[in-house]
C-alpha cells in the first residue's frame, strides 16, 4: 500500500457558513428499554460540520462519540430514542422524514463507515459486487443486460480512486489484507457520493502506516470532493493530525471543542488535558504515565453540574452545582497559549469558537499544560541497558528458524519464515509490524494453539514438537509457563460465568486442586493484584467496561504464575486513559515478579512506554531487532523507518515536537 508523504493532514478549516453541511442542536438520546422509564444516553450534544470541512469527535468508551453519529444517520439501536433536539442535513431536518425518506438519505446525503470492513463488507461476495450495489443508477442502465460493462469499468474506477487495481473486484474480503479492506468498504461507502462521510474508528486496528494511507485516502477524497468528513476516534494522534475542528464527548456532554491545534497545544478542559496526559510518547518514555483515575459513569449514574467533577483533581463545589454550558475561553487564557487569533479572539463564538464547560478555566490555567505531568523514566546505563540477547536456556521464550506456511485450494500463504527470537527472563519484548505479518500466528505457536513446520520453539524450558500441538500432559506444562491476554476484553471472558468463577477455574488449573478449596480470599487477592476490588468477584462480564474486563482477563492469566506472558494487541481496543492505567498496571506487576512479556502491538508510543526490547516483523519475517531506544531514534530497516515516518505529528502547549515522524539520524 502506497503511503504519501508524511505531512499535517490539517488545512485551513472552510469559513462558517450560514447554512453548514450538518448541523445538530441540543441532541438528546435515551434508553428506552428497561424499567424506569428513559434514561438520558445523549444530554444535549450540539455540533456543526461544513462543506469540505474534518471535525474529529474524541472521548472515552460510554461518552456517546458512535451514539450521536449513529442518531445522525438513523442508525440507533434497538431499545434507544431521540427523545428532543435538531439534525439538519444540508438545511433539511431529517429527526420528523418518515422511515422510507430517512433510509433515502443513506448513501445519497450520508454514510457510515464502520471501524471493522468486515462489518461492511459481506463475506461471500466479491468486492466489485458490494461497490456495484451502492452506484446511484436513477434509471437501472448500470443494472441492464447492456450496461454491464458500463458497471464494471465505474465499479474499477471507483477501485483506482482508493488506491487498488481493477483486479481487486474479482477479490473476496478475506483474500486482502486490513488496510486494503479498509479501503474497499471505503470505496462500497462512497459509492453512493454522499455529501458526508461519518468514519468510526477506521483506523483503530491499522498499524501506522497503513493508518497513515487510509487517513490520506479519507482527507483526499472530502477534499476532492468537497464533502465533510466526521471522524470518530479514540486516538488523539489522529483525531489531532487529520481533523480540522475537535470535539470532546464525556458523558453524553460536549465538554470542549476547538481547532484541533489549539486544543492539542492548549486544553480549556480537565478532561482534555488528561486525555493529553494519558497518551504515550514515541519519543520518550515515561515513570509512568498519568492515567485519568476511575471510569466514565453510566447513564442514569450522572448527576447535576460537570459530569467530569467526580474524576477532576481541579473540582470544587461549583462544578458540581453550575448548570453545565459551553462558554468561550477566555480571552487571557487563550492569549497567554497561543491559542486565539487576534484581538477578541477569546470571545469568538460560532463553529470555530475556543469553547469549554469548565468553569474554572480561567483559574487553574497553565494547570492543565500535559508535558509538565509527565516525568521521564529513569533508565539503566552500563550493560543492562543494552538489554544484550544471550542465548540462554532458561529464557522465556526461544524460537529458531521457525517457518509455518498455511495451505489451501487458493493457493499457500508463508506465514512465518525463518523467524528466530529470544525473549529472555525478567524482560519485555514488544513484536511489531503490519497486520498479516506473522505476529499473531508466532504468539499462538507459543502457547501451543498453532502448529509450525520447521525450525524449534522452546517456552520456558520446554520444547515444542514441529508439526503437531501438545497433548494434554504437555499443555498442563506449557499452561504453567505462558499465558495470553487477547485484543479483544468483550470477548475474551465466558459472559455467563461470574468474574469469581472464571478466576477460580484458573487457580484449579494452576495447581491441580478442586475449585471447592479455592477460598474468596484467594480469588480477592488475585483481583487485588491487578487493582480491582474483590468485591468484582460476584459480577459477570457485562457489568464490567472494557477497562475492568482487560484487567480480569490479566488476573486469569496471571494465576499460574507464568515465565512469560504474551499480550496481543491487549491495549488496542482501549481508551487511551484506560490504556495508560494498563500499562502502568503491567509496567509495575512485571518488574515486581520478574515476568518476560511478548508485547504484540502497532502502537509504537506503546512500545517505547513499555518495551525493553524491539522486533519488527515484515511479511512472515523479523527485518530488525534492538533495544527500544536504539531501533525507534535510529531504525535500519525501510520497513521500520516507513512506520515511524508515517506517525502523525504531536506538539505541545509551547510548541514543542512529542511525536517526531523523522527518526534521528
Amino acid at each position: 500500500m502506497a503511503v504519501r508523504p508524511a505531512t499535517d493532514m490539517r488545512t485551513a478549516p472552510p469559513a462558517p457558513e450560514a447554512d453548514p453541511l450538518l448541523a445538530v442542536d441540543d441532541l438528546r438520546v435515551a434508553a428506552t428499554a428497561g424499567p424506569g422509564g428513559p434514561v438520558p444516553i445523549l444530554d444535549g450534544i450540539s455540533l456543526e460540520v461544513a462543506r469540505g470541512e474534518c471535525i474529529g469527535i474524541v472521548g472515552e468508551s460510554g461518552s456517546g462519540k458512535s451514539l450521536a453519529m449513529r442518531a445522525v444517520a438513523g442508525l440507533l439501536p434497538s431499545g434507544t430514542s431521540v427523545t428532543g433536539g435538531s439534525v439538519r442535513i444540508d438545511g433539511e431536518e431529517v429527526l420528523t422524514l418518515a422511515p422510507r425518506e430517512r433510509h433515502a438519505l443513506r448513501g445519497r446525503s450520508v454514510t457510515l463507515l464502520m471501524q471493522d470492513p468486515f462489518t461492511m463488507l459481506h463475506p461471500q461476495l466479491a468486492c466489485g459486487r458490494q461497490i456495484a450495489d451502492g452506484l446511484r443508477d436513477p434509471d437501472g442502465v448500470l443494472r441492464r443486460r447492456k450496461g454491464r460493462a458500463a458497471r464494471r469499468a465505474e465499479v474499477e474506477r471507483r477501485l483506482a480512486e482508493v488506491g487498488l487495481g481493477p483486479e481487486i473486484a474479482d477479490r473476496y474480503p478475506h483474500e486482502l489484507s486490513g488496510g486494503m479492506r479498509q479501503r474497499v468498504a471505503a470505496a462500497a461507502a462512497l459509492a453512493g457520493d454522499p455529501e458526508l462521510l461519518i468514519a468510526d474508528e477506521p483506523t483503530t486496528a491499522l498499524d501506522a502506516a497503513n493508518q497513515r494511507a487510509v487517513l490520506d485516502l479519507l482527507r483526499g477524497l472530502q477534499r476532492d470532493r468537497g464533502m465533510g468528513l466526521v471522524l470518530i476516534t479514540h486516538d488523539l494522534r489522529v483525531a489531532f493530525s487529520a481533523c480540522d475542528r475537535v470535539y470532546v464527548l464525556y458523558a453524553g456532554s460536549v465538554l470542549e471543542h476547538g481547532r484541533a491545534q489549539e486544543l492539542e497545544s492548549g486544553p480549556g478542559h480537565p478532561y482534555t488535558a488528561g486525555l493529553l496526559a494519558s497518551e504515550p510518547s514515541v519519543r520518550e518514555r515515561y515513570a509512568e504515565l498519568p492515567a485519568i483515575a476511575g471510569f466514565v459513569p453510566a447513564p442514569g449514574a450522572r448527576s447535576g453540574g460537570c459530569p467530569f467533577a467526580d474524576r477532576c483533581a481541579h473540582a470544587a463545589a461549583e462544578c458540581r452545582a453550575a448548570p453545565m454550558t459551553l462558554l468561550p475561553v477566555p480571552e487571557p487564557v487563550a492569549a497567554e497559549r497561543g491559542t486565539g487569533s487576534g484581538p477578541g479572539s477569546g470571545a469568538r463564538s460560532g463553529p470555530g469558537a475556543r469553547l469549554t464547560a469548565c468553569v474554572r478555566v480561567g483559574e487553574i490555567g497553565d494547570a492543565l499544560a500535559v508535558p509538565r505531568a509527565r516525568v521521564p523514566a529513569v533508565l539503566p546505563e552500563g550493560p543492562e541497558s543494552t538489554a544484550a540477547v544471550r542465548e540462554e536456556s532458561d529464557a522465556a521464550l526461544i524460537a529458531t528458524s521457525v517457518d509455518r506456511t498455511f495451505r489451501s485450494p487458493a493457493g499457500d500463504h508463508a506465514a512465518l519464515r525463518d523467524v528466530s527470537l529470544i525473549v529472555p527472563r525478567h524482560t519485555v519484548v514488544a513484536l511489531v509490524g503490519e497486520s498479516g505479518s506473522g505476529k499473531t500466528t508466532l504468539a499462538r505457536i507459543a502457547v501451543g494453539l498453532e502448529t509450525f513446520d520447521t525450525g524449534t520453539v522452546t517456552v520456558g524450558g520446554l520444547a515444542l514438537s514441529a508439526g503437531r500441538r501438545p497433548g494434554t500432559t504437555d499443555r498442563h506444562r506449557l499452561a504453567e509457563q505462558v499465558q495470553i491476554v487477547f485484543q479483544d476484553p468483550y470477548s475474551s471472558l465466558n459472559p455467563s460465568r461470574t468474574v469469581g468463577a472464571t478466576l477460580r477455574e484458573a487457580l484449579t488449573a494452576a495447581t491441580g486442586r478442586s475449585g471447592r478449596d479455592r477460598s474468596v480470599a484467594e480469588v480477592g487477592a488475585l483481583l487485588e493484584r491487578v487493582g480491582l476490588p474483590a468485591s468484582y468477584a460476584s459480577r459477570r462480564p457485562a457489568a464490567l467496561s472494557g477497562g475492568e474486563r482487560q484487567r480480569v482477563a490479566l488476573a486469569r492469566a496471571l494465576a499460574t504464575r507464568p515465565r512469560l506472558l504474551i499480550c496481543d494487541e491487549a491495549v488496542a481496543a482501549l481508551d487511551v486513559s484506560v490504556q495508560a492505567q494498563l500499562l502502568n498496571l503491567l509496567t509495575s506487576l512485571q518488574r515486581s515478579e520478574g515476568f518476560a512479556v511478548l508485547f504484540i502491538t502497532h502502537d509504537l508510543g506503546v512500545v517505547r512506554q513499555i518495551a525493553d526490547r524491539v522486533a519488527v516483523m515484515y511479511q512472515g519475517r523479523i527485518v530488525e531487532q534492538g533495544t527500544a531506544a536504539d531501533l525507534l531514534d535510529t531504525p535500519a530497516h525501510p520497513w521500520t523507518r516507513r512506520m515511524i515516518e508515517a506517525l502523525p505529528e504531536r506538539t505541545d502547549a509551547g510548541g514543542q515536537d512529542l511525536t517526531s515522524r523523522q527518526p534521528r539520524r
